[in-house]
């Protein structure tokens, strides 16, 4: 007998507002989305620290199916990101979908009723036929392991959860962390600041890119008269997204390159022979997540601005002690630590068949199949979930792509042909095993520590080129699944 299916989202991020898109276009109301914060965004409504800055240019780090002429920048500042996912999501009619400050703690699937009973935190609970996970990557924050780091008398503020009452003008601030947050913070605040300590474990390759740069008034006007030619432009740089995958992926002459290049940056902006050593990284170019920026080097210039590459001993009351004996009074530490990549749905507690726990079917690590599907998990499947970041293709384009592959089996749901759907253990390994082939000669396994990593020492990304994860999520194959 054929039925619509009640569907939960978790998150109202990326790839939760993608998905209730992808539904709504096929026709599947019957869904409610689950968002533990006030708004949408994910990751672009927790972070708001000051120089928040997408490091992917702005015309490509949109929705294929909401496109946006008028950026304000060619690299958007994370506000304006924001307010283009409010817009999205109020425009397409999602946000009367979304249950706002709605915490997912638990999520038990039934054996006898085939169906997931959600609880939240306010104790209220939720059936679902399918419950989506869209909780994507960057939400826990990650806090160091410093010793007397609770001591400190002065503000200490994590930039995922950044506190506006926090007076940074005119104080000594101490930043941890060499990410893409840390290089911006810095970059930010060092203009009003008394003193900025940049605290530097392992430095970061910074690629030059002209990032404060305004998008055209023409290039707006133009792409707004023409969608065709927006169309293009987007087409065009998912084209070249597909490039960028490939210098990560295997080694090339336009891997080379991009590695020359950052090199090149640190040698032309960092005269100082006495300093440059140490802002060197002993890693390949790329292993990490890239850093792009066109302020950070001019920032550290300056004559109030330190790097500071000692390892930190302690915190203290006033300040931080470094391993070299001194100490560093300080009235501001910010954390640009970044995330417990590697949790997506968790710290909920998820229980599938048999009373399975997915603590237990993770053991090893986070895995999925094809990034969708999870063993011993009936009617569960991810957007953006395990392998899925790339480093180099659109999250928006493998969230797009991932929503219809799950609506593939929700419509044969609607049509009565099955009632749960479930991967293999055989399938979800034979998968992983070719993730784990085909990482070997990534840029990303070449011999650094990064978030990339699991704490088994796996690479968590997508490993293979972008044609590969079209194809792999334009198909189903029923061999790989239990269906009922």
């Amino acid at each position: 007998m054929s039925r619509d299916p009640r569907i939960v989202i978790v998150g109202a991020g990326v790839a939760g507002l993608t998905m209730a898109h992808v539904l709504d276009d096929n026709g599947f109301t019957d869904y409610q989305i689950l968002e533990k914060g006030s708004d949408v965004g994910g990751v672009w409504h927790w972070n708001r620290y000051p120089g928040l800055t997408c490091d992917v240019p702005s015309q490509i780090y949109q929705f294929g199916f909401a496109p946006k002429a008028d950026w304000g920048r060619i690299w958007a500042t994370g506000a304006e990101i924001a307010e283009y996912f409010r817009d999205v999501a109020d425009s397409l009619h999602i946000t009367e979908h979304i249950r706002f400050g709605t915490e997912v703690v638990s999520a038990e699937w039934s054996d006898t009723d085939n169906e997931w009973s959600i609880t939240t935190r306010d104790g209220a609970a939720v059936v679902a036929d399918i419950f989506i996970c869209a909780t994507g990557v960057l939400h826990n924050p990650a806090i160091p392991d410093i010793a007397g780091l609770e001591s400190f008398t002065g503000p200490v503020v994590h930039t995922a959860r950044w506190d506006d009452a926090v007076v940074t003008d005119g104080a000594r601030i101490g930043i941890i962390g060499t990410g893409s947050t840390g290089v911006q913070v810095v970059s930010a605040l060092a203009p009003a600041a008394r003193s900025v300590t940049h605290f530097v474990r392992s430095p970061q390759w910074v690629l030059w890119a002209p990032m404060r740069m305004r998008q055209p008034a023409f290039v707006s006007s133009l792409l707004r008269r023409a969608p065709w030619l927006h169309d293009r432009l987007y087409d065009g740089l998912l084209w070249g997204s597909g490039i960028l995958a490939d210098i990560t992926t295997r080694p090339s002459w336009r891997r080379r390159l991009v590695q020359d290049y950052a090199r090149l940056c640190l040698r032309l902006q960092v005269r100082d022979p006495a300093i440059r050593p140490t802002l060197q990284p002993d890693y390949e170019p790329l292993c990490k997540r890239q850093v792009v920026s066109g302020t950070y080097y001019a920032a550290i210039r300056q004559p109030h601005v330190s790097v500071v590459t000692d390892g930190i001993d302690r915190v203290t009351p006033s300040g931080i002690d470094t391993a070299d004996g001194i100490h560093h009074d300080l009235d501001v530490i910010i954390l640009a630590t970044g995330f417990r990549a590697h949790d997506y749905m968790r710290p909920m507690t998820i229980t599938g068949r048999g009373g399975r726990a997915l603590d237990e079917v993770w053991d090893d690590g986070p895995r999925a199949y094809r990034m969708t599907a999870i063993p011993d998990m009936p009617n569960l499947f991810t957007v953006l979930g395990p392998n899925s970041p790339t480093g180099s293709i659109s999250l928006q384009y493998s969230a797009e792509l991932t929503a219809k592959y799950i609506v593939g089996w929700l419509h044969r749901f609607r049509r009565g042909e099955l009632t749960t759907v479930e991967v293999t253990e055989e399938a979800t390994d034979e998968f992983n095993r070719e993730v784990t082939e085909a990482t070997g000669p990534t840029v990303w396994n070449t011999g650094c520590n990064s978030w990339y990593l699991t704490e088994s020492g796996a690479v968590d990304l997508w490993p293979f080129q972008k044609s590969t994860l079209t194809r792999m999520l334009s198909e189903t194959v029923d061999d790989h699944f239990h269906i009922t």
